[in-house]
């Protein structure tokens, strides 16, 4: 059963307060990987923070993304969750559309949390910008209610290993509809989407990157491979 939202938003300010890099990175083994990769985070608004926290405890090289010019030498890129109208209206304002659009054409590898999902997406109803239409899905905004409704939940998600994965829900998306080039990576058990891939383009629901799991940033990070 899915979690109270106060243990949800709790967890968040924990993982804002108390997020090292040495405590979420480090691989079962204690061992650091991916040494010479360079991962940007888009870093205009939400929790970026915790993205880069968790790639530099994988030993990822990882930059903070507020200008065109920081996309360049990039293997890859994050878009964070947060409010997916203020990052949309920002990527405008620092002129980032285009060049994200063109990288996600080009086979860039990209991965899109909560509002990274939105706005990576072809189709977002009640999104009052255009998305960048890199992936094949149809987005419901704030499909689960406002954020006194955020959760935590179980997820299976085969293609991070038979244990589940530990998913938190705040004011979250869900998947309406998928293309059919679209890989379906998870479902809450009630059936909506909440996490999926298409070619370069990686989108979760959730936010993985505020639980010590860092299966779904090794995930992406084989991506970029």
């Amino acid at each position: 059963m899915p979690r109270s939202a106060l243990s949800a938003l709790r967890t968040l300010a924990e993982r804002r307060r108390l997020l090292r890099p040495a405590e979420i990175g480090a691989c079962n083994d204690g061992r650091q990987v991916w040494p010479d990769m360079k991962i940007g985070v888009l870093a205009l608004q939400g929790a970026f923070i915790e993205h880069i926290q968790v790639l530099e405890g994988l030993g990822v090289e990882a930059v903070a993304v507020r200008l065109p010019q920081e996309l360049e030498g990039l293997c890859g890129l994050i878009i964070p969750g947060g409010e997916s109208t203020t990052i949309g209206k920002l990527m405008d304002q620092f002129k980032l559309r285009a060049p994200l659009s063109a990288l996600a054409r080009d086979s860039f590898p990209v991965f899109g949390t909560c509002a990274g999902m939105i706005l990576l997406s072809r189709k977002v109803p009640t999104l009052p910008l255009s998305p960048l239409e890199a992936i094949d899905l149809e987005i419901r905004r704030n499909a689960f209610g406002r954020q006194v409704d955020s959760f935590q939940t179980d997820l299976a998600i085969p293609a991070l290993g038979p244990e589940p994965f530990h998913a938190i829900f705040i004011r979250a998306p869900y998947i309406e509809k998928a293309g059919p080039g679209v890989e379906i990576l998870a479902r809450l058990p009630e059936g909506p989407i909440v996490a999926a891939r298409q070619r370069n383009i990686l989108v979760a629901s959730f936010h993985p990157e505020l639980t010590s799991d860092t299966r779904f940033h090794r995930f992406f990070l084989g991506m970029v491979r």
